[in-house]
């Protein structure tokens, strides 16, 4: 089976991701040269920055989904949800833009602080029959000295790192926190995050560090079994 992808901007023209359809499509082409065979978009949700509408996203969707589609890809539909009133006000609602509409939904958070009751607030959610996955953990300030708090965490959220964090695209604090998620066990995946077509060699720069440092399993377990179980709405384990 191929690589599954829980975090992606490919969708044309929405945020800071892809600049127009010729870009959506180099990066859908890099993403299935690398192996993936579902590629998830998901684009910002955030507000005062960026909040496409759900018709502006669903038109997009539709495009790449028939790009993705004539590369050997599924393209999959989610969110990037910032955490802020936006995502409160639709967790209120039942209406968090999730993968796929299901139960798993992507959530990213303040880099430099945690927000209050922030594990709470997850709790309720999981409680609730949702499936918080959190973007990118390797950039949160909090978590870089207390990994053991993460881990905890990593009990009811799923946990995603940025395959060009730990390919050390991203400066060396943020590739060293990423790489050691990997290695302990404390990850559940990793995934592209591309905005541009340039970021798939970053991508392409953290599977061969995985393959390399930590075996092929490991790859297996990052980038095609655990995804694949977080996008059906399943907390895998690490």
């Amino acid at each position: 089976m191929g690589y599954i992808d829980l975090h992606s901007h490919v969708l044309p023209a929405l945020d800071d991701g892809a600049v127009d359809e010729e870009a959506s499509r180099a990066m859908l082409a890099g993403l299935a040269r690398l192996g993936f065979e579902t590629v998830a978009a998901t684009p910002h949700q955030k507000a005062g920055q960026f909040l496409p509408s759900l018709d502006a996203i669903g038109a997009a969707f539709e495009g790449a989904r028939a790009v993705a589609g004539g590369l050997g890809m599924r393209l999959a539909l989610a969110a990037e949800n910032y955490w802020d009133d936006v995502l409160f006000e639709r967790w209120r609602a039942g209406t968090i833009p999730s993968y796929d509409g299901g139960r798993a939904f992507l959530f990213e958070i303040p880099t430099e602080e945690l927000p209050l009751r922030f594990e709470d607030t997850l709790f309720q959610m999981a409680v609730g029959g949702k499936l918080p996955v959190m973007a990118h953990p390797e950039r949160y300030r909090p978590f870089w000295e207390d990994t053991d708090r993460l881990a905890r965490l990593g009990r009811q959220v799923a946990l995603v790192v940025d395959l060009g964090a730990v390919g050390g695209y991203h400066g060396w604090t943020v590739s060293r926190a990423a790489r050691r998620l990997c290695a302990d066990r404390i990850a559940h995946a990793a995934a592209s995050d591309v905005h541009a077509p340039s970021d798939a060699a970053a991508a392409a720069g953290g599977i061969a560090w995985i393959k390399k440092k930590l075996g092929p399993a490991a790859a297996r377990r990052l980038l095609d079994e655990n995804p694949r179980a977080i996008l059906g709405g399943d907390l895998p384990d690490t």
